[in-house]
């Protein structure tokens, strides 16, 4: 199982290679490499398999450390389909792109002759990104300056309610009702407004 182990992680590493080596070919021809990486992958897969079974073949008290360590090598796999996937689609898209801007240089632009036809501008996607982007911005500022406005009004309030109640209380005090009464009504106003 060790050997199995160790030549299964030497060929995670080359795998891992292989990767940097793809970045460096970059707008060339990768089909081959990209083959290679797939068949290593696939190897990989084959011997996590293997180890798999293997490891119930270990002693009870080198299991556990032999699961982590296999569970390590599926996980560092999973990385690497990934980024074989990722790679994949930013070739296919690159390329579809490049057919698409052949197509526009390629069309032959006349009047509108026929009115029939809808005309349709095709939009950048970063660009329907971008204003989507600059509409949440403005979104959010118009939030910030609605309840920047809504606490200045509360603030405001606040102020009136004060001078209300000093008023009150002075008012009272002229009337001369003690500050036992005072606070007897004041205790009676909570009360309903609690009720």
């Amino acid at each position: 199982m060790e050997a199995l182990y160790h030549q299964t992680n030497a060929l995670v590493q080359e795998t891992q290679q292989c990767f940097h080596k793809l970045e460096k070919l970059k707008g060339t021809n990768t089909d081959s490499l990209e083959a290679e990486i797939q068949a290593r992958i696939d190897t990989i897969i084959s011997n996590c398999e293997r180890l798999d079974i293997l490891v119930h073949k270990e002693p009870i008290g080198r299991r556990q450390n032999a699961r982590i360590r296999i569970d390590q090598l599926k996980y560092d796999n999973r990385h690497l389909q990934a980024a074989l996937r990722m790679h994949q689609h930013e070739i296919y898209k690159r390329r579809q792109e490049e057919s698409e801007r052949e197509e526009l240089l390629s069309r032959r632009f006349t009047q509108n002759a026929n009115t029939d036809d809808a005309t349709t501008i095709l939009i950048d996607h970063s660009l329907q990104h971008n204003m989507s982007l600059q509409n949440a911005h403005r979104g959010v500022d118009d939030m910030i300056r609605s309840g920047s406005s809504i606490l200045e009004n509360m603030r405001d309030q606040r102020q009136t309610l004060k001078g209300a109640h000093k008023k009150m209380m002075d008012i009272a005090n002229t009337l001369g009702l003690s500050n036992t009464t005072m606070r007897l009504i004041e205790r009676i106003l909570r009360n309903l407004e609690l009720g």
